[in-house]
């Protein structure tokens, strides 16, 4: 079988390739210099999962080859982060030679943090026992010499937690701390250097607000609060919605955390949110944030690859400001179309999330026109 592997020395050749590329998708929108934040050329990847291939007495990670689907065998994944190449081989070794924990096991996900916690997901074509239970906890402890270890054995309609679910990310944005929830299975940032480098842009983006703080931000797919909560300095209030009950939890979790009360989040998508502020839709939990004490006059979207509806678009029109991270550039040139009637892009920017692929994250900031 093939290995998987990357070539740090064809790193700036590949990122200069990307720049280049966006760059001309943003020529009819943006004739100034783009912005480029590299990732690190390894170890910059916070989560992974991996199918278990067994092989009579041998047991191995793998992953499928996209185009042909031909198995390749890892054996280390240096996009990953340093302690889940740590991981991959200790988890390993210590199931082989104990069925209760490798009997029908089929996937091992990975998801780490800048400061050593992992949380590790053992899935199973078999329902889990209290013997899997004390070899997991024996796995646990096994592991604790790497780190802060959780784990959790999945198996059909079955979740057992040793001891929690999720893990708490540090992240340092112009020299201040800021800690967020990340719970398994729900969306988080995978490049955690490249991230920092988004929200320090978009802290930036929006200084303007700092001498001022009489406005307030909008934002729409909040997720966590990956952004809600290091741009709240520069406003009077974040507004922040975003249709996952499980991010919206840990977004509040998340202003706890840090100390953040000027952050109110609504549990509701931007498509029924723009609805909503159209005045085609009623809402108790768009009443229930007292909508009319928010002055805004920014917005920041970060939408999935789709990008944005047409509804959200006029929405977001209607702000003089709008911060726009996307991670499909494609449908974002797609909706500058349409908000470049209003607006004009004054910045952009690159951000390398997905290093050795075609992938690109991208920001622009746009100011209505006068």
């Amino acid at each position: 079988m093939a290995h998987l592997t990357t070539n740090p020395a064809d790193y700036t050749r590949q990122l200069d390739e990307k720049a280049q590329t966006l760059t001309a998708m943003l020529a009819p929108f943006y004739n100034d210099t783009l912005a480029v934040f590299a990732s690190p050329e390894e170890f910059y990847r916070m989560r992974a999962e991996f199918r278990v291939w067994h092989d009579g007495d041998d047991l191995y990670y793998i992953m499928f080859d996209p185009e042909t689907r031909e198995k390749i065998r890892i054996e280390s994944f240096p996009v990953a982060s340093r302690l889940i190449n740590q991981l991959m081989p200790a988890v390993l070794d210590f199931i082989r030679t104990r069925p209760e924990l490798r009997q029908k096991l089929f996937q091992v996900e990975f998801l780490t943090s800048t400061t050593n916690e992992a949380l590790i997901s053992m899935l199973y074509h078999r329902q889990l026992d209290a013997e899997w239970g004390a070899s997991a906890q024996e796995l646990r402890q096994f592991l604790s010499q790497f780190g802060s270890i959780d784990i959790i054995g999945r198996a059909r309609k079955q979740k057992i937690c040793l001891d929690k679910d999720w893990i708490t990310e540090t992240l340092i944005i112009e020299g201040k701390k800021f800690q967020f929830q990340q719970v398994e299975n729900s969306f988080t940032q995978p490049n955690a250097a490249v991230n920092q480098h988004m929200i320090s842009w978009a802290l930036a983006a929006t200084a303007d607000n700092a001498a001022n703080r009489s406005k307030d931000l909008l934002e729409l797919y909040c997720g966590n609060g990956n952004f809600s909560l290091p741009l709240a300095q520069n406003f009077r209030q974040v507004l922040a919605t975003e249709i996952s009950k499980t991010s919206v939890n840990s977004a509040r979790y998340n202003c706890e955390l840090n100390g953040i009360d000027n952050v109110t989040l609504v549990r509701m998508s931007a498509e029924d949110f723009s609805l909503v502020m159209a005045g085609e839709k009623e809402s108790r939990r768009a009443e229930e944030a007292n909508l009319s004490s928010f002055d805004c006059k920014t917005v920041l979207v970060d939408p999935p690859r789709a990008g944005l509806d047409d509804d959200t678009i006029e929405l977001v029109r209607q702000y003089e400001t709008i911060v726009y991270i996307s991670c499909n550039p494609e449908t974002l040139v797609d909706n500058l179309k349409s908000l470049q009637r209003t607006h004009e892009v004054i910045q952009a920017a690159l951000f390398d999330q997905f290093p050795y692929t075609h992938h690109m994250e991208a920001g622009v900031l746009l100011k209505r026109k006068p």
